[in-house]
């Protein structure tokens, strides 16, 4: 597994895009890996063929565990003697110098030369003395799952190496748990001797055996039913959401700012400029003028464009404007941020065609770090699911974030006349140590000159 990002500790295969057996060029993308911080591609550096995919899809391993072994014209390998090792969670090594698979080029291609290099894929197993003296052999991904699910480890029959108990052996035990006697289950152990940090991997395996509590009768006939609940494995990017919006409102003094917007013109302007563009198969968003806005709204009030560094406030000199993703839910959800550059000095169309490209790349490749890096504002908008008001939480290091809500068509004042017209409300959250109330309502009054006369925007 190859180190993708600066703070990555281990890493997901989301798929793999090649099969045992397949001829692989330096250069090919053999694999999608969720990094803590994005899905990304992962090439190999070496022509050969596939011998072996050591770690399935799904499972998450730490950094530099072996993954895939790849041979070169005229090198072999004893397939069947790695197959059934690496069922039960250990490499064998290829013989000569058959390559474990790595990437980017941060670490060499490792070669193999005898079983003293082999490396297991999880962490190697424990012994747990039990009360009556015998000692157990175990995997932690097993001992995780019986400790969570109260499986009595003692009275299970390992089916790993050197009668290991492995994953396949507490689940076995679970699925048969209704025709199993009640003392095969005893209580998780006290004491807290289980590692905080588990993998999502580990977490996993129980997620989908999900025990219903038994309904508890009541005097009175009544039948009363516990909390009933499924655990949701938490992927490497829920993670990293978790941590830094954690980080972000503990750290970081938020306040909130709102301002309506008239957007008759807006709308108005957008329907003309779509209905010219539609045969270049352009079509602009309420958002790219959003985005537009904000960026020359910066450009006049370098503060909000800057970020908090401690003892000094850093003055970016180029505008990025982040727009936050949102990742179907089908397909574990998240969310990310893409980068547009320079945002001041691009048109519409130029924000519009970038903006949907990153969108695209997001939901369905995963973004690179160089798209998800650098950005100096965010825009986060809601309007398209119908949210008129929202706040946000600041995406560090920027010093604030606009939340939009929808333009909506409803009755307003316009020249002492009621009358119907669009209305967009949008929140700005600030860092109170870099932007003081009257900038943020400075900067506010500037977008809303820019997006209620859009012409504006045009040049």
């Amino acid at each position: 597994m190859p180190r993708l990002s600066d703070t990555m500790e281990s890493g997901t295969i989301v798929r793999w895009n090649v099969k045992e057996g397949d001829a692989v060029k330096s250069g090919m993308v053999v694999a999608d890996i969720e990094t803590d911080k994005a899905t990304m591609e992962m090439p190999v550096f070496d022509d050969g063929k596939i011998l072996k995919l050591l770690v399935p899809a799904g499972q998450q391993v730490k950094v530099g565990t072996q993954i895939a072994l790849i041979a070169e014209d005229g090198e072999t390998h004893d397939q069947s003697g790695a197959s059934s090792q690496a069922h039960s969670g250990v490499v064998v090594p290829a013989t000569s110098s058959t390559k474990v698979a790595e990437t980017t080029g941060i670490s060499p291609t490792v070669h193999t030369h005898g079983a003293s290099h082999a490396q297991p894929i999880d962490a190697q197993a424990e012994e747990i003395l039990q009360p009556d003296g015998a000692r157990v052999r175990v995997s932690p991904v097993a001992r995780r799952i019986a400790e969570q699910e109260r499986v009595d480890l003692a009275s299970l029959q390992g089916s790993g190496p050197a009668g290991r108990i492995i994953k396949r052996d507490v689940l076995n035990a679970l699925e048969n748990r209704g025709a199993t006697p009640a003392s095969q289950f005893t209580k998780a152990p006290q004491g807290g001797s289980m590692s905080s940090a588990t993998t999502s991997a580990q977490v996993s395996a129980s997620s989908s055996l999900a025990v219903p509590v038994t309904p508890t009768p009541r005097s009175g006939g009544l039948v009363v039913a516990g909390l009933q609940s499924t655990e949701v494995a938490v992927n490497s990017m829920r993670q990293t959401i978790a941590k830094r919006l954690v980080e972000s409102k503990t750290t970081i003094p938020h306040y909130q700012v709102s301002m309506k917007f008239e957007l008759d013109r807006l709308m108005a302007l957008r329907e003309q400029l779509n209905g010219e563009l539609a045969g270049m198969g352009i079509k602009l968003s309420v958002n790219d003028f959003i985005v537009r806005g904000c960026a020359l709204a910066m450009a006049k009030h370098p503060y909000v464009n800057a970020s908090w560094a401690g003892d000094k406030i850093l003055m970016h000199q180029q505008v990025n404007v982040g727009v936050a993703v949102a990742l179907d839910e089908e397909k574990g959800g998240g969310l990310l941020v893409a980068v547009i550059r320079d945002v001041d000095r691009k048109s519409l169309r130029a924000i519009s065609s970038e903006t949907k490209s990153l969108s695209e790349k997001a939901r369905t490749r995963g973004l690179s770090m160089d798209d998800m890096s650098d950005s100096t504002f965010t825009v986060s908008n809601l309007g398209m699911f119908g949210v008129e008001h929202f706040t946000a939480i600041i995406n560090p290091p920027n010093s604030a974030i606009l939340a939009c809500g929808a333009a909506l068509k409803q009755p307003v004042v316009r020249d002492d006349q009621l009358t119907i017209g669009y209305e967009m409300t949008a929140t700005l959250s600030l860092d109170h140590r870099v932007i003081d109330g009257a900038m943020a309502a400075r900067w506010l009054n500037t977008l809303k000159a820019l997006l209620e006369n859009p012409a504006t925007l045009l040049v």
